[in-house]
């Protein structure tokens, strides 16, 4: 496997990467492009910056399917003990979203929905991302992507690209606990949650950078909007 390349999250390659996506875009058929990384490093910041560009250029032939679309229901967890563990490998349906890749592969002559997740509500919601027979690219985020235990070892094999997105140690712990403030409202709390159960999933997660397509240097030093995720 070649080592993936790296790339600056400036506005050199920001172009490169748009670049990138148009060329799936203008592949056969219909492409998947999944953006991995570790919690806070900036997946859904990137994502979202990346549906917007491209959806001015290609109206409804780009979608977003977040992999927290398949976070298991809170009364899921709480009913199994493990509300304290979310975001864990284990506290998503991960069956559910390799299936849903392999339908967003394999049906493109009908309109299907994906779900997504609700910080606000905690929870997943059905249907939420229509996806037309049109749709030419899906961008599909999450922490998992690169994964090397079942189910979620399927899922690089599903993508036509995986770009793994990384951020400083420090300021990504900031943006988490920051994140973690706006719902918890308790100091003590956002900053456990951020270095505890977060800290050890992004462990988890960096195993799969080598994997990767290309790697995205997250500098801070850029100012984006987004969740951070």
């Amino acid at each position: 496997m070649n080592a993936p390349l790296h790339m600056r999250w400036d506005d050199r390659g920001q172009q490169s990467l748009l670049a990138r996506a148009e060329t799936l875009i203008q592949a056969p058929g219909r492409s998947i492009l999944g953006i991995a990384g570790a919690p806070g490093a900036g997946k859904s910041t990137i994502s979202e910056w990346l549906l917007e560009h491209l959806l001015a250029r290609y109206p409804r032939q780009v979608a977003l399917v977040p992999m927290d679309g398949y976070h298991l229901a809170q009364s899921v967890l709480e009913a199994r003990g493990l509300e304290h563990r979310k975001g864990a490998p284990d506290t998503f349906d991960g069956v559910g979203y390799v299936a849903m890749l392999t339908q967003i592969r394999a049906q493109t002559t009908q309109e299907f929905y994906a779900p997504i997740f609700r910080r606000d509500l905690n929870d997943a919601i059905a249907g939420a991302v229509p996806i037309p027979p049109e749709t030419r690219l899906v961008i599909t985020e999450g922490n998992y992507l690169l994964l090397d235990e079942a189910p979620w070892n399927n899922v690089a094999g599903l993508l036509d690209e995986t770009w793994f997105v990384e951020l400083d140690q420090d300021e990504r712990l900031r943006r988490l606990t920051a994140r973690h403030l706006i719902f918890d409202n308790d100091a003590a709390i956002a900053e456990r949650r951020a270095t505890g159960n977060d800290e050890n999933n992004a462990r988890l997660v960096a195993a799969g950078n080598h994997r990767s397509t290309l790697v995205i240097e997250h500098t801070p030093s850029v100012v984006t909007t987004g969740s951070g995720e």
